[in-house]
């Protein structure tokens, strides 16, 4: 079998080899996006982390005193 070939599984799973695992950058417990290309052709994308995304969004939109009175809100 060639070296960067794989084999899909009865429940659809393929593993995917380890020299196109480490140039893509991926890690264990990423999410990937799967997409169909084309027939035959399926592409995975890393999917985007939501924290990453929002994490910080609102910086600056409170006053520190604001961000007191809506913990106070929450007892």
């Amino acid at each position: 079998m060639a070296r960067n070939t794989t084999t899909i599984s009865t429940k659809h799973q393929v593993t995917i080899p380890a020299d196109a695992f480490a140039a893509a950058g991926l890690r264990v417990g990423d999410r990937l996006v799967v997409r169909a290309a084309n027939s035959g052709a399926v592409t995975l994308e890393r999917a985007a982390d939501p924290l990453d995304t929002y994490a910080g969004a609102l910086t600056g939109t409170f006053d520190d005193a604001g961000i007191d009175d809506l913990r106070e809100e929450w007892d």
